[in-house]
């Protein structure tokens, strides 16, 4: 072994040694689950088994359920089993908690678990059952939620990785063999059929198509490519065959790189602590300390009664014992989740919903998350006067109903919109990365960009002002096609990803709420960036971004605005969404690698939910303070009533019950929040 690596944020150790170290890889294949990671392999050797993966759940549950039926217990005054059912109710829902707390206080690190530790033993030490088992099971819940997000975080490598293929067809002696794609080396030939999904990194040497690259690059359109041109692994090709000369090794890819940063961007966050984790590391030693000086000191030093003193410090070690401080954050966090989830956002943990109080700029990925990801006809022309609009539409579909090009459903759907009947075309073909030609009632026609009109020959009517048209609908970010014969262009129509109806609005209600810049991030070409940029509102965009670009960007903004929130939607959308200060997928739309990565997920894909979760997060950190606040002031109250001898027990069990009830009905305030 020459080297090992441990990322926490994606529970994943890298161990670098030799290929063949069959001793190190059987000892690895003992640890459950196991992910074996060879260059250019990743495989999952092993699942977690039932108990291990969903123990955690279990536990919790059968810990509530024991809790309710104990308090119905103790209200029937069946005392000896209701205490059994709270305690093992305790042990399942705080014993983890409790031996991580026991440990830690020999360490003198004063952390959330000794905090826990010290509120549940010191109500059960004066008879508090009730109490005692609560502030366990919501702490329990607490620490699931943090856990069951994690997970889902370190499930968007294996879902990466599972977007390219295993195989692939290479030519060799002349014939097609299938090999494993770690088998491939820099200038081996493969053959991609279409659709087939594109197997490594490599340059087409013939044969052309379009590429859907939308995993890569986040381009809403597919591109074409032919001889020259550089395709991506795990993207589709959706046409013509094309072969390929492998130019990286399977590690290298573009979607390789992809994996090491989200890897690395999920590395690079800091792990939360709370403002209650940093008080309790004075607070609980100093209450302890202070009920135990109390407790010895007068009797001691100045002859008080030991019973007398004994009772004080019991009582101040109760009423300092901090179970409203403990539960003021964690009631209030899970409250706000389930609200959260009820409007439709998914919010994966406390840590989370704290982040979005300090966003101040948000990013946005374009296609599919301000733009619905689907293009539609947006302008029909004529240029010629024998021709009208309908009939440009009427000849587009009939040609378009035998294409399998993007653009084809689109213009399908614009002449059933205005009831133009389309006909099959007598003859077609397909003109790779130009267009299409066929025969439609009797007259040979040609669909296509400007391009393919451009190397007609004794073509008419490509003028300055059709080209002026052309140009300036492509600066509206629209894509444009142009319909015409051997001799002339009849008409054109063009198309654009229409922006979602809710977009502007609802980056004007996240001025409204504090945000102060939205920025566009795209892959599209800056024309289509700046139209969606102005359609929408956003106050800067940038476009023909590849995923690291987008990275690098988002590192900028958060050293210009210190906390920066990421949408997106899409694989390429991942090394953004794991790097920036919150990460917030399309819910609906999106990929599962956004949806994992990523920190928030807005179900319905509604971007009026963001100012919502903005909002949201407000108002709970607004009423966690409160609840720390009021805990501390009945604590500071109650302290100085010691002193005097005016603290009773019963008076320090109510004072601390009351409070803990206050701060837990101030937190259900959340679920009223829309």
């Amino acid at each position: 072994m020459e080297e090992a690596k441990l990322n926490f944020a994606a529970a994943k150790l890298t161990v670098k040694t030799i290929l063949n170290d069959e001793a190190l890889q059987a000892e690895a294949r003992k640890i459950e689950p196991v992910t074996l990671y060879r260059i250019g392999s990743p495989r999952t050797e092993t699942r977690p088994a039932f108990w291990q993966a969903y123990s955690r759940g279990i536990r919790v549950g059968v810990s509530g359920l024991l809790l309710l039926i104990g308090w119905v217990m103790f209200d029937r005054q069946a005392y000896p089993y209701a205490q059994s059912m709270l305690f093992v109710s305790i042990l399942l829902g705080g014993y983890a908690v409790a031996v991580k707390g026991a440990r830690n206080l020999l360490r003198f690190d004063f952390d959330m678990n000794v905090l826990m530790t010290v509120a549940v033993t010191g109500a059960m030490l004066i008879g508090e059952w009730k109490e005692a088992a609560v502030v366990s099971f919501l702490f329990a819940i607490s620490e699931m939620l943090e856990t069951y997000s994690m997970d889902k975080a370190r499930q968007s490598i294996r879902s990466l990785i599972e977007i390219t293929p295993q195989t692939a067809t290479i030519i060799r002696n002349a014939q097609e063999v299938t090999v494993p794609v770690e088998e491939l080396i820099i200038g081996d030939t493969i053959l991609v059929k279409p659709g087939e999904k594109i197997p490594i990194d490599g340059e087409v040497i013939d044969g052309a198509t379009y590429v859907n690259q939308a995993p890569i690059t986040g381009e809403s359109m597919p591109v074409e490519k032919t001889a020259g041109d550089s395709v991506y692994a795990g993207t589709l090709n959706q046409q013509g065959a094309i072969w390929v000369r492998v130019s990286k090794l399977v590690q290298d890819t573009a979607i390789a790189k992809i994996i090491h940063l989200v890897e690395e961007a999920q590395a690079e966050k800091a792990p939360f602590q709370a403002f209650i984790d940093r008080f309790a590391k004075y607070y609980t030693p100093i209450v302890m300390s202070l009920a135990i000086l109390i407790a010895l000191v007068p009797p001691l030093l100045m002859g008080g009664q030991w019973n007398r003193w004994i009772y004080e410090g019991l009582a101040l070690l109760v009423v300092g014992c901090p179970c409203a401080l403990v539960v003021s954050t964690p009631i209030a966090i899970v409250t706000a989740i389930g609200s959260a989830a009820r409007n439709g956002v998914l919010i994966k943990g406390g840590l989370f919903l704290e982040q979005a109080d300090s966003i101040r700029a948000i990013a946005f990925d374009k296609t599919g998350t301000l733009t619905k990801g689907e293009p539609q006809v947006t302008d029909v022309f004529s240029c010629k006067a024998a021709y009208s609009e309908q009939d440009v539409l009427r000849i587009a579909g009939s040609l378009e109903k035998a294409s399998e090009h993007p653009l084809a459903k689109a213009i399908l759907q614009k002449a059933a919109e205005m009831n133009v009947e389309v006909a099959v075309p007598e003859s077609f073909s397909a003109i790779p990365g130009k267009g299409a030609k066929g025969v439609v009632e009797g007259t040979a026609y040609s669909i296509g960009n400007l391009r393919l009109f451009e190397e007609m020959d004794g073509l008419s009517l490509l003028d300055d002002n059709l080209r002026d048209q052309v140009s300036h609908l492509q600066a509206a970010g629209k894509t444009v096609i142009l319909l015409g014969t051997g001799q002339m262009v009849i008409g054109g129509i063009a198309a654009r990803d229409p922006l979602r109806p809710e977009s502007a609005e609802a980056l004007r209600d996240l001025k409204r709420a504090g945000i102060a810049k939205t920025i566009l991030l795209t892959g599209d070409n800056r024309q289509a960036a700046e139209a969606v940029a102005n359609l929408a509102g956003v106050d800067e965009y940038f476009g023909d971004m590849l995923p690291e670009d987008k990275l690098t960007r988002i590192k900028e903004l958060k050293n210009r605005f210190g906390h920066v929130a990421m949408v997106g939607d899409g694989i390429n959308d991942a090394p953004a969404l794991a790097a920036a200060s919150l990460g917030i997928a399309m819910g609906g739309t999106g990929t599962d690698t956004a949806l994992e990565t990523a920190d928030i997920a807005l179900m319905g894909d509604d971007l009026s939910k963001l100012s919502y979760t903005v909002r949201l997060s407000r108002a709970a950190l607004r009423i966690i303070k409160q609840n720390i606040g009021f805990s501390l002031f009945i604590k500071l109250a109650a302290v100085l009533l010691v002193f005097p001898g005016w603290l009773t027990l019963w008076m320090a069990i109510l004072s601390d019950m009351g409070a803990t009830i206050l701060v837990t009905l101030n937190a259900l305030r959340l679920l009223r929040h829309r």
